[in-house]
């Protein structure tokens, strides 16, 4: 585990300058450090880590050094952890203050494994948990800045989720982000009316997730729902200068990503995935076919250099 410096400002400071701030969603196997690095690059403010098992993280110093890496300028960062009790919670909480600005407790994945372990998105259903949990985690980290927030999907019946997210709110939660879809929904259309209604239901701040593909899906769901801020996934996968206002992924994007993964030493299956999504729409089939049968760093960049050409090129 490596350091990052010690933040003085707050993110709720952050929250209170008005503007719909721009969060990367925590996303297992690819919002780590290397990725982290390069959408602060293009307008993003808020990064989270990958969800973390609170419990594996507690109990093995490989698995802390395995699953969360920092640096100084990795800075507004939330650690995600996915916890069923509320002292495992606290205790990770306490390891990660020193190097975050706040941790997030995963209430919406809707994976088997996690709902079967008790953690996840079958949290949703326990809301006198979930306002135990971020109780614990407020009263145990020392410094008053560090912020506990929770990240949910929505209940069919609404009542549930409004009744949810005042309990956490009552509990000292800092804010709620809202993936407006059920537990039971994977592609269907977000639930934009049910994410306006929770962020009318609490006083603290509530970030919307969903379908953010393009910069403009950041301001129609401002207007839709009145959130505080637009948390995205697959759309900054896609494109890591979503946020900045690229249609499609520039190519000076890409070749900051090639010289990011060089200097933090990025494993190559990473590296390679990274790019073929952020190719995706900008590459043909053929294109693409060559591409995702490359084997290594040098193949690739040599790929890239005769198929796109460098930035310097952009200049001629």
């Amino acid at each position: 585990m490596k350091t990052g410096s010690v933040n003085s400002s707050s993110i709720m400071d952050m929250f209170e300058q008005g503007k719909v701030l721009k969060v990367c969603a925590p996303m297992v196997r690819y919002s780590k450090l290397a990725f982290r690095s390069l959408v602060r690059k293009y307008n993003c403010d808020i990064c989270f880590t990958p969800m973390i098992v609170a419990t594996d993280f507690l109990r093995s110093v490989k698995a802390r050094d395995s699953e969360f890496t920092t640096n100084e300028r990795d800075r507004p960062l939330i650690v995600q952890f996915a916890a069923h009790d509320a002292q495992t919670l606290a205790d990770a909480a306490c390891v990660v203050a020193p190097f975050s600005d706040g941790v997030d407790l995963n209430c919406g994945c809707p994976q088997r494994w996690a709902m079967s372990a008790g953690c996840g998105a079958c949290l949703i259903n326990k809301p006198e948990l979930v306002k135990d949990m971020v109780r614990h985690v407020r009263n145990q980290v020392e410094n008053p800045k560090y912020t506990a927030s929770i990240k949910i999907r929505i209940h069919n019946n609404l009542r549930r989720t409004v009744d949810l997210c005042q309990k956490a709110e009552s509990a000292g939660v800092s804010w709620i982000t809202v993936h407006g879809r059920t537990t039971e929904e994977r592609h269907q259309p977000v639930h934009y009316d049910a994410i306006k209604t929770i962020k009318d239901s609490v006083s603290v701040p509530v970030i919307a997730n969903g379908d953010i593909k393009y910069l403009r899906d950041v301001e129609s769901t401002h207007q839709l729902t009145g959130v505080d801020g637009v948390m995205a996934a697959r759309g900054l996968l896609a494109n890591p200068a979503m946020f900045a206002g690229y249609e499609d992924t520039p190519l000076q994007c890409i070749w900051d990503w090639v010289d990011i993964s060089i200097e933090q030493g990025t494993p190559f299956t990473c590296f390679h995935h990274h790019l073929i999504y952020m190719l995706e729409r900008v590459s043909s089939q053929p294109e693409r076919k060559v591409f995702n049968s490359l084997s290594s760093t040098s193949s690739v960049i040599d790929y890239l250099q005769n198929t796109y050409g460098t930035v310097q090129d952009l200049g001629t």
